[in-house]
This record gives structure tokens, sequence and C-alpha cells, in this order.
């Protein structure tokens, strides 16, 4: 007798996998902006978008569970596409002097013709390209720097900047940043939890920064939600924070009215 696998709707994991891919071809994904601030005076100099999905039993998905649960899947490349299309429309409205950050993966990046289906998608959107920064995880080891290096220098020759994003979550593979043309790093919030009471935690802040400025990147801090962190990381050359401590994720209207509030 043959035993089929029966999926258990009572399995979180299971239902959110068999919904994911279904709700990014039926639009369900939402678009988060994480307003980004200039550490130099605190104006808001862009925003980030953050997928959200909120499923109708559990709630709430985080940006990292929904990746997950589309590279299970197989549809990383439509979620980012799907969310790179809302922000890019959104964006379009903005003032010119505001910036959008989107995030890609090493799956988007090793994708056929990723580079100039990103590119028309922002021509399709008459967005700038030089407001636009694209973030690659550092978490991700990428399978081919060549070809990632490749594929990124044609964003880059656009005028998009990229960043190097969650730097010092994962392994700090050094070989990107020399090999990837990237303008910028996002350094992880796990960089700076400690570094308003821990010398050492303070001292690794200064090395990446440092470093930083050697090779010309901008410095982009996450995960910033005290006082004592942003007074820490203002003094290390670092341009530009997001993080609880000024704002939150918020919808497309409220980044609007917040923009609006510093202008």
């Amino acid at each position: 007798m043959l035993m089929h696998s029966v999926t258990d709707p009572a399995d979180p994991h299971e239902r959110l996998l068999d919904a994911c891919c279904a709700a990014i071809e039926r639009g369900e994904i939402d678009v988060l902006f994480q307003p980004q601030f200039r550490i130099q005076d605190g104006a808001i100099v862009g925003a980030e978008a953050l997928a959200r999905w909120a499923h109708p039993i559990d709630g709430a998905i985080a940006p990292e569970m929904l990746f997950m649960l589309a590279a299970e899947r197989g549809c990383v490349p439509q979620l980012t596409r799907h969310v790179a299309h809302r922000a890019l429309a959104v964006a379009a409205g903005w003032p010119d002097h505001l910036r959008l950050s989107v995030n890609i993966t090493p799956a988007d990046v090793a994708a056929p013709g990723f580079a100039s289906d990103f590119a028309a998608l922002v021509a399709q959107a008459r967005f700038e390209p030089a407001r636009l920064t694209v973030e690659i995880t550092e978490e991700v080891l990428l399978a081919d720097v060549q070809a990632a290096a490749a594929v990124l220098g044609k964003l880059r020759a656009l005028g998009i900047a990229i960043a190097l994003d969650d730097f010092g979550a994962g392994f700090c593979n050094f070989r990107y940043l020399k090999l990837l043309p990237l303008s910028g790093l996002k350094l992880d919030r796990t960089m700076v939890e400690g570094i308003a009471d821990d010398p050492r935690d303070l001292a690794v802040l200064r090395g990446i920064c440092a470093m930083a400025r050697a090779l010309g990147l901008v410095v982009t801090v996450e995960g910033i939600e005290m006082p004592a962190q942003l007074a820490a990381v203002s003094g290390e050359s670092c341009e530009t924070y997001q993080g609880f401590l000024s704002a939150p994720p918020m919808s497309a209207a409220d980044f609007a009215q917040l923009a609006a509030q510093q202008r």
C-alpha cells in the first residue's frame, strides 16, 4: 500500500511553506519602510524597504522568516522582485533628496538576467538609479564571487550603490571587500549592542570603521536602540543609522508624513 505524505495543517512551518509562494503571486506581501537618518544632524536621508506578510493564522511574519520560507520553496526571485517593484513605485513619489535601499540575495544575483531585469524595474518606476542602494547580505556565502562581482558591477555602472548588508553577523569574508564593487557597508545590530559599555566592542567598531574609510566605503549602522549607542557611532565616521531609537519600520504613508515633518 502506497503511503502519501500529508501536510499537517496544525504545523505552523508547513502551513507557512504551503502559503508562501501563493501569497507572493497574489500580491499579499506588504512593504514597510525603515527610516534611515544622517548621524551628523539626525535628518532623514531615506529608508530601507522591508517585506511583511500578515498571515491570517500566524500573524505578522518577519522578513528573515519570509525569505527563509521563500528559499525553501524556491520563490526568492519572485519575492525580491515583488518587494522591489512596490518599493520603487512608492519611492518614485519621494522628494529628490531621499534614498531607497532594497535587499537582494545571492540567489537573485545568480539568476540569469538578474541585472538587466532589475535595471528594467528601476527604469519602469522612473526612479533615479543614483538614489538607490542595493543591499546584499554578508551572512550568506556567495557561491561564485567573481560572477557576483560581474552582475553587481552592471548595477553599479548604472549609478546604483551596492552595500554589503549584515556585516559582522556572519563570517566577515573580507575577500568580498576586495572583489565586490561595493560603495558601502551596513553593520549588523550585533556590532553595536555592546559599544556603549564594552571597550572591546567599541574597539572592534572603530577598527571596522577605519577599514571602511580606507576603502572609501560609506558606513550605515542598524539596530540603534539607545542614545549611548548613537553617541558612540557618531564619533566613528559612520554616516547613517537606522533603529528603534528614532523610528520603527512603518507604512509608506507614515514614512511620507515623517519625512514631511523634517522638510
